[in-house]
């Protein structure tokens, strides 16, 4: 039987960020895709500010990767899927 996994067994306290394969994902990584993807919906399509979000979800959608995410959760946004989906490892659904 396998333990549960803790926080602290996947990021050490004092630590910022964890390999995860090829890449190095930070902490609050998975909380800061979810903040931008809730803040795009309320930005208006070709303002600045959505461009910016965008950018960052980009950013961040590898350490969501990396860490498993969507091995187990499914965007419900068909535009977060899209945007997951860019660079072919992940389908939308």
């Amino acid at each position: 039987m396998t333990a549960p996994i803790r926080p602290e067994d996947v990021l050490p306290d004092g630590e910022d960020n964890a390999a995860f394969g090829d890449v190095s994902a930070r902490k609050d990584t998975v909380a800061a895709f979810i903040a931008n993807a809730k803040a795009l919906n309320e930005l208006a399509d070709g303002t600045p500010e959505r461009d910016a979000v965008l950018a960052q979800l980009r950013t961040l959608a590898p350490g969501l990767r990396a860490v498993g995410v969507l091995d187990v959760f499914i965007p419900r946004s068909p535009e977060i899927a899209v945007l997951l989906a860019e660079d072919g490892k992940s389908s939308p659904q």
